[in-house]
């Protein structure tokens, strides 16, 4: 889209701008693209490597009580609302379709890291022990495999909610009220994302620290807790940078923010 195709209401919103030729325009629009898509693609691949080889505790004590909140947390959550933040700006900017391109190569590249962990794992190789498949690359290989299948049930199922509730809530609000759609949209994706990964994890992969000793339940509620209220608070903390982000990158790329990229 050029700067002569925006539509006069739109026209208001770079005023002061210098004029971009066809060329510039593009470039920058690319490259923003680019950075967003590799963050997001780049965190992905990410997870599924480190995933939940180990679980942290930020177990934490109200102030004045005795009352602990558990916060167990696969180390692999820590990055993991930022492919969420990545999302909700490329369709802010770019639109849904772009979005849920770059959902489905997510998913490709899910499956890309998975075949390279069993190729690997299958070629001989130079184990120094009398058991071939021990060392840190066959725990890693183990952990991955016990966890892919929920991480791609859930990351398909959350990820294409995010995008759709996203572009729900902006048009039912016509553009306005961008904290609705950027808390709104990644709230309610993050809760599918993370009851399902626990769950599938636990029934299927049999992955999670459980302690055979307790109820399982409530260790479950406890992941899931844990889980969501870092994912919560991250999601409302990023709302402030969201808003200056679309804002002035709007304004770089010449996108009105109401209806992204036309072409």
């Amino acid at each position: 889209m050029k700067e002569a195709d925006l539509l006069p209401s739109e026209q208001h919103a770079f005023d002061g701008l210098p004029k971009l030729d066809a060329a510039t325009l593009h470039e920058r629009r690319q490259t923003v693209f680019l950075v967003f898509s590799g963050f997001f693609l780049g965190t992905l691949a990410m997870l599924n490597i480190l995933g939940i080889t180990r679980f942290i505790d930020l177990s934490f004590q109200i102030p004045g009580t005795d009352l602990t909140i558990p916060m167990p947390l696969a180390v692999g959550v820590l990055p993991y609302p930022i492919t969420f933040l990545c999302t909700d700006f490329l369709s802010e900017l770019y639109g849904r379709h772009r979005a849920n391109q770059v959902v489905w190569v997510g998913l490709a590249l899910n499956l890309w890291v998975m075949l390279i962990l069993w190729i690997g794992g299958e070629l001989p190789g130079f184990e120094l022990t009398e058991a071939p498949t021990e060392g840190v690359f066959f725990e890693v290989r183990r952990l991955a495999f016990g966890a892919v299948t929920a991480s791609m049930i859930a990351y398909l199922a959350a990820q294409f909610i995010d995008v759709q509730l996203f572009h729900f809530w902006k048009q039912l609000t016509d553009g306005r009220h961008l904290w609705l759609r950027n808390n709104g949209s990644t709230l309610i994706s993050q809760l599918v994302d993370t009851v399902a990964v626990i769950l599938i994890t636990h029934f299927f992969a049999r992955a999670l620290p459980i302690n055979s000793a307790e109820s399982l339940w409530p260790q479950l509620v406890t992941f899931i807790a844990a889980g969501y209220t870092f994912k919560l608070t991250v999601a409302l903390v990023d709302t402030l940078p969201f808003y200056i982000g679309v804002k002035h990158l709007g304004r770089y790329l010449r996108i009105h923010p109401v209806h992204g990229t036309r072409g």
